[in-house]
């Protein structure tokens, strides 16, 4: 890469692009590296914290990759992507893996809630730190999404969890404040594209003011050191107490990459990492998980703003 073309990709975007060159590379190279793919919203945690520390470790040479978690799920298991480690946000991206046959079980990692990230330096950010700081004097922070001229970041729920999620927390939240129609206030259609961007580059274009306000897991969000508006457990998605009676009233149907249609239910912000069968690495990829769930692995999860695994494997 020339030094003119490095100097236009902004240094997080860089990092993604050398990771897919790298996971690009011939067979006989790509053997020799320990790989890890992962929802994307985790590429700080794995690729700066998690993955170095492993590798430097057990002397390995750690490649991680990030992309939205239905999307990879879809790509390893149609065998375009060989992995050791999959790391997934809610069950059903490796239920997708189970039914390719290429995942057996996967563990609880960590775990993490809904927000909703702005802008610290974008025209509306005092609307929204007053709507954090002082949430019964201020206007509410689902009011200022509405505003007209104010443009909002997020995923595509045909190929992320993090897109579903959104959307089932301006459901939820539609029932939470009383306000008919909040979801299609805010969001528009399903897949607007006037708001969908790819997961990898969400918070970044939110650093960059090119959205005033995106959603995010509070994980990323603590993790990329933006703000973000802290919601209620009713509508954050994090409390699995909550999920019978409450989370499960949400529900949508999208049509999904096979053209199926379905219908989308509620599922835990939970992290699951799960070995690939068809892992050139299997031993490290059981290490990898190990240390992932030792102190030390949950001390790196914890500094990067991940909440502790809940529930037990699926």
């Amino acid at each position: 890469m020339n030094l003119t073309l490095k100097a236009l990709i902004p240094s997080r975007l860089l990092g993604v692009t050398l990771v897919s060159l790298l996971f690009s590379t011939s067979p006989a190279h790509a053997a020799d590296d320990f790989r890890v793919t992962y929802a994307g919203s985790m590429g700080v945690v794995m690729d700066k914290s998690l993955g170095p520390a492993f590798a430097q470790r057990e002397q390995v040479n750690y490649q991680g990759q990030g992309q939205g978690a239905y999307g990879m799920a879809n790509l390893l298991a149609s065998r375009k992507v060989v992995a050791d480690v999959f790391v997934s946000i809610t069950p059903g991206p490796i239920a997708v893996l189970q039914k390719a046959g290429l995942v057996d079980t996967a563990e609880p990692v960590a775990s993490t809630s809904m927000v909703i990230a702005y802008n610290p330096k974008g025209k509306y950010a005092e609307a929204f730190r007053a709507a954090s700081e002082n949430p019964t004097q201020a206007t509410p922070w689902w009011k200022v999404l509405q505003t007209p001229s104010l443009c909002f970041g997020r995923t595509d729920p045909v190929t992320d969890p993090q897109g579903q999620n959104i959307i089932f927390t301006l459901m939820l939240a539609s029932r939470y404040y009383h306000q008919p129609d909040l979801a299609e206030k805010v969001l528009g259609d399903t897949r607007n594209p006037q708001q969908v961007f790819a997961e990898g580059g969400l918070l970044t274009r939110l650093e960059a003011g090119q959205v005033d306000a995106a959603s995010g897991y509070e994980s990323a969000t603590r993790s990329a050191g933006l703000p973000y508006i802290k919601l209620p457990d009713e509508i954050n998605l994090s409390n699995p107490a909550m999920e019978a009676d409450w989370y499960n009233q949400a529900s949508f149907e999208i049509t999904d990459p096979q053209g199926k249609r379905k219908t989308l239910h509620t599922q835990p912000l939970v992290f699951y990492a799960a070995v690939l069968k068809n892992a050139p690495h299997p031993e490290q990829a059981q290490q990898f998980i190990a240390f992932m769930k030792s102190p030390e692995g949950q001390a790196l999860f914890e500094k990067n703003g991940y909440d502790r695994p809940k529930g037990g494997s699926i």
